[in-house]
């Protein structure tokens, strides 16, 4: 890579990776779904490879919150968009990792429980849209 990402970039990077499975479990929200779609995305989260695995398996979790979806949209999807171009800039040869990572555990905690929803596939669309996937 030539360069290490700061403590701050891999914050950017765990929120927006982390944020997306949060807007997905919040999107079709239900206690005991929410345990089981996080547990399911931590696999995908677990098998990423360098920089990526760096950023999201490493120092404390981020603070992804909000009252209500849309104000939980408004902080992860952001960093989704800034995550994409900070590795575009910095790492360009882990930006696929990286959105595949992040579509991984967001589909994979989606289909969790009782397969995705009609909510839960509104905003594993918006997830791509900000990370520059096509649907």
């Amino acid at each position: 890579m030539g360069q290490e990402l700061s403590a701050d970039e891999k914050m950017t990077l765990k929120t927006a990776a982390f944020g997306a499975v949060f807007l997905v479990t919040n999107a079709d929200p239900g206690l005991r779904a929410m345990v089981k779609e996080s547990y399911a995305a931590s696999g995908v989260i677990a098998g990423t490879t360098g920089v990526v695995r760096d950023a999201l398996t490493t120092g404390g979790l981020p603070q992804v919150s909000g009252d209500s979806l849309a104000e939980l949209e408004a902080a992860v999807l952001p960093a989704l968009e800034k995550s994409v171009a900070l590795l575009a800039d910095r790492a360009p040869h882990e930006l696929a990792n990286f959105r595949t990572a992040v579509i991984g555990t967001a589909e994979r905690a989606a289909a969790a429980v009782a397969g995705i929803s009609p909510a839960e596939a509104e905003m594993l669309a918006r997830i791509r849209i900000a990370l520059g996937v096509p649907g």
